[in-house]
């Protein structure tokens, strides 16, 4: 694998994929001072965040069949200064209106490096190589959630919420600048598309049902650690009682977990196949929702099984997700950006819609969220049956 260069390549996919992450969460402790600096209610501020991900999500879109034909480098880079446009915007025009509307150029921008940091590793790798790779990759851009919060709580502390926008601003344009510098194009010419039809390029890929398969446990998956993140602030906090400080300390404890899978998914890579990889993971997902529900049936709301349920359903997650990606994007070199558009965007667009659905459930007890959570692990042990059993005999994976 190493014979590619694989750490420039690596680092640098870090990067791009951190900036759209650490924007997605470094103004959280801001919101108050936020609110007080616009003269809105701090609920209004939730409209940040939806106005990031939408675009972010449905950008990819775009973004995938576009780098398939005219390659990785000038999507990520177009992507990158779409980013600094909107992080100006919303530092140069002190409005409500323009924080939505520079959020909203934001996630424009950063859906590229979303899309294109499951592509990438893609035109280079390929069977164990690949899941060795996509699960690296896993392990590094766990560390930017964990320090975003408290990188936007201490520049807020220290100057004002206004600080974390201009540290994004330099960071984008810091990425910005390694990628112009030492990105080389991962797509060869002569292995792009002659004309841009994303129209058959969408039904090419949506039409494999190895792809439709592992996309289903992606996005179940995906749904669940959403509904967890969206219910833990109201369970810790509004239920438990637990302090700010508290409740933010407890939200990341889960995170390593992911780190954990994604390590254990890269040692495995070589010795189990991707099928017994798949089966690993949503064991620990199934555990993980179980340790949620149960005491939730009992009328026991605890910040320990909450905690330590989530912990194992994101070792889970960091098991399958690595492996479940690049089972859906191996079969397509040709179309690998339309491949990892898809995947962003049906991910973020399925976890929106169950957060939503989750959000019309009283969360008065943690049997709510247990119950989504399990209901989404037996949708990824079905999508996984249905993988095994509608695949085409060379495109099922090995068991």
């Amino acid at each position: 694998m190493y014979r590619h260069s694989f750490y420039p390549l690596f680092f640098l996919t870090i990067l791009m994929v951190a900036v759209g992450q650490m924007t997605q969460t470094l103004y959280v402790p801001s919101i108050p001072m936020m609110a007080g600096d616009f003269n809105v209610a701090s609920g209004q501020l939730q409209a940040v965040m939806a106005c990031y991900l939408i675009p972010y999500g449905l950008s990819q879109f775009v973004y995938g069949p576009l780098s398939d034909r005219i390659g990785r480098r000038p999507v990520l880079l177009i992507g990158m200064m779409v980013f600094l446009v909107g992080t100006l915007t919303i530092q140069l025009i002190p409005s409500f209106t323009a924080l939505l509307i520079g959020s909203l150029i934001q996630g424009l921008g950063t859906g590229a490096g979303g899309a294109m940091s499951r592509t990438v590793m893609r035109d280079r790798y390929s069977g164990a190589e690949l899941n060795r790779a996509n699960s690296l990759v896993s392990m590094g851009v766990i560390f930017s959630p964990l320090l975003a919060p408290v990188l936007g709580g201490w520049l807020t502390e220290l100057f004002n919420w206004r600080a974390g926008y201009w540290f994004l601003f330099g960071f984008g344009a810091v990425t910005t600048l390694a990628l112009l510098a030492w990105f080389g194009e991962t797509l060869p010419v002569a292995a792009r598309q002659e004309r841009l039809r994303v129209g058959a390029a969408y039904r090419h890929v949506l039409g494999n049902p190895r792809f439709q398969g592992n996309l289903l446990c992606l996005m179940a998956t995906f749904a669940g650690l959403a509904v967890f993140e969206a219910a833990a602030g109201v369970l810790l906090g509004d239920v438990l009682k637990l302090s700010a400080r508290t409740v933010s300390v407890l939200f990341v404890l889960p995170l390593p977990g992911y780190l954990f899978g994604a390590w254990l998914s890269a040692k495995l890579s070589f010795r189990l196949s991707q099928g017994k990889l798949m089966r690993l993971g949503i064991v620990f997902l199934a555990l993980g929702s179980l340790v949620i529900l149960l005491p939730g049936l009992f009328g026991v709301v605890s910040a320990a099984s909450l905690v330590g349920g989530a912990a194992v359903y994101f070792i889970g997650s960091g098991i399958l997700y690595p492996t479940a990606t690049s089972c859906a994007i191996e079969p397509f070199p040709g179309q690998a950006g339309t491949a990892g558009a898809i995947l962003g965007g049906m991910q973020n667009l399925g976890a929106g819609i169950v957060t939503l659905l989750a959000a019309c459930f009283p969360m008065e007890g943690q049997v709510t969220l247990g119950a989504i959570m399990t209901i989404m692990v037996l949708l990824v042990a079905l999508s996984f049956a249905w993988l095994r059993h509608h695949g085409s005999p060379h495109e099922q994976m090995a068991t």
